[in-house]
């Protein structure tokens, strides 16, 4: 169950709200919805039987007891969804409801579209964190401070070259996710076993058109091929690494002994009222280690067994969300971070 007050150092609400059941359930009505009208665009149901189920999809209303119910029976949410949808389209067009799809399509479309808005709002933050950047090095970026290797003194470096150190990173993984977009934000549409077998030879028509009505890009059926999603979660691997580098920094250029920084807005704490604690830079830390545990526990959902598995694709719903809402913390309490740091003019 959510944790309220956990959420609120390491959460984001405005990510987990994509993953909630409400957001997923309106994804497998969206793709079912969408279905139907490049079915009926394709000769495959009648224009009747699509408009049917779309005005359901528009009004629908699950029963989420039942649904509960259904997934702890079925290992998926899709088979009660649908007996209830066809159940509020009736009897007249409620075989056309799913026709040729499997609990998969719907499912795995659902995240895809629900991903293109987690990207969209994670590109946002980098481009912003990038910004912040930008600024505190045009700040202060002409200032000394003393560099560190192995946790010792070394030699004088720029402000600049730090921010460098942080900012570059951030910019690499900034273009490594608008390069995956036209890969991954794809439909899943495979039918049963992955061979659109109940299209004929209109199976390729129908995809075409399904992308088109959502505007996603056309894949063939890819039910056991996770790399790209696994790709995706190793990127959100990588920015959480980086802005935990940040954090790390940070935490150690504000502590007293050092003060090469000065830290606005830190925590207090219960016992030592004089204290000042970095907790953004501590959690950056913390949220780049969970996300470092998690994608490697992603990388075992690759393994499928023949054309689709139960528990591969179980464990990626467990984790990829987390990774995503983490990612989103993590830039966001970056940006907030970068906000309260100033470096003064001393040497």
């Amino acid at each position: 169950m959510p944790n309220r007050l956990l959420d609120a150092l390491v959460g984001d609400a405005e990510l987990a709200a994509l993953f909630s059941d409400e957001a997923e359930i309106s994804g497998i009505l969206a793709f079912e919805k969408a279905l139907a009208q490049a079915e009926a665009d394709s000769g495959v149901i009648s224009d009747a039987a699509a408009s049917a189920i779309a005005a359901a999809c528009d009004g629908f209303k699950p029963d989420y007891a039942a649904l509960e119910t259904g997934i702890a029976r079925d290992g998926v949410v899709v088979p009660e969804l649908v007996r209830q949808l066809r159940e509020a389209v009736g009897s007249g067009h409620g075989k056309s409801v799913h026709f040729g799809a499997t609990s998969q399509d719907a499912i795995d479309t659902s995240l895809v579209l629900r991903l293109a808005k987690a990207m969209t709002i994670i590109e946002d933050r980098l481009a912003a964190l990038g910004r912040s950047l930008q600024d505190l090095t045009s700040r202060f970026g002409s200032l000394s401070r003393m560099g560190h290797t192995r946790m010792q003194q070394a030699l004088p470096i720029t402000v600049a070259a730090k921010i460098g150190n942080w900012a570059e990173p951030l910019q690499r993984q900034l273009r490594a996710l608008e390069g995956m977009r036209r890969n991954l934000l794809v439909i899943q549409l495979g039918g049963a076993v992955g061979m659109r077998e109940a299209f004929g030879d209109k199976a390729d028509a129908v995809a075409r058109r399904l992308a088109g009505h959502l505007d996603l890009g056309f894949a063939t059926p890819w039910h056991t091929q996770r790399d790209l999603l696994v790709d995706f979660a190793s990127v959100l691997s990588l920015i959480t690494g980086a802005t935990g580098k940040i954090g790390a920094d940070v935490a150690l250029l504000s502590q007293n002994e050092v003060e090469a920084i000065t830290l606005a807005g830190g925590g207090g704490s219960s016992a030592m009222p004089h204290k000042s604690n970095p907790v953004k830079a501590e959690v950056l830390v913390t949220l780049a280690r969970f996300n470092a545990g998690q994608v490697g526990t992603l990388h075992q959902a690759l393994v499928h067994e023949y054309e689709r598995s139960g528990s591969a694709w179980t464990l990626e719903w467990m984790v990829l969300p987390q990774m995503v809402i983490a990612t989103g913390a993590a830039l966001r309490l970056a940006n907030e971070l970068v906000g309260q740091i100033t470096f003064d003019a001393r040497a």
